[in-house]
């Protein structure tokens, strides 16, 4: 790739059953200078993108909620999450591949997004990178039904803004790309309502 202090020397298939498990091989230089070799397991899922939706006249927001198997098994104990609609790329671009997605869970038909930032969610283990929207809706967007496609079954949710907030706090929302699109909302409210505060040099 680009880093001189990395060289892969072996890359092995594990598993390609419902995305690609690989077992890299690779020499890493240590800031001493020595080179040292370690494997690990990478799982690539693609990349993905997530979205929130805000009603800035009633500062209400659209989330979703589904069943996750992951966290079902890992002490959730109805396996139902709540989130911010997301999907993966599937080789779009990411404004294109979120207004899809945003269709599909949602059913909220809105052009202008606005790409917030870009994270690797669990850099660790998974390749995926992800990138974060917010988008305005209102009263008078247009809307279909929403909720998923094929065997997807997602509920969508529309709250207020300090509700989700408060949600957070009490455990109720536990997904992270979730949490960071909220508070994110949140403080670019906080950081408007400042600077409205100031007053103009004269």
């Amino acid at each position: 790739m680009g880093n001189p202090r990395v060289r892969i020397t072996d890359e092995k298939l594990l598993s390609d059953n419902w995305y690609v498990l690989k077992r890299y091989t690779f020499d890493y230089q240590q800031a001493n200078g020595d080179w040292v070799t370690q494997q690990r397991e990478a799982y690539d899922r693609g990349n993905g993108a997530t979205i929130l939706l805000h009603n800035p006249a009633t500062d209400l927001v659209i989330l979703t909620r589904q069943f996750r198997l992951p966290t079902y098994v890992n002490g959730n104990p109805s396996g139902m999450l709540i989130e911010t609609c997301a999907g993966l790329l599937d080789d779009d671009h990411p404004d294109d591949a979120i207004r899809r997605e945003m269709e599909e869970e949602t059913g909220y038909r809105i052009s202008a997004v606005e790409k917030v930032m870009e994270a690797y969610m669990s850099p660790g283990s998974v390749t995926e990178r992800l990138f974060f929207y917010l988008a305005e809706y209102s009263a008078d967007t247009a809307r279909n039904a929403g909720g998923g496609i094929d065997e997807e079954d997602i509920d969508v949710l529309e709250l207020p803004l300090t509700e989700a907030l408060r949600m957070i706090d009490a455990g109720e929302i536990m997904d992270g790309k979730t949490i960071m699109l909220l508070y994110h909302l949140r403080l670019r409210q906080l950081s408007k309502n400042l600077q409205s505060e100031i007053p103009n040099p004269k």
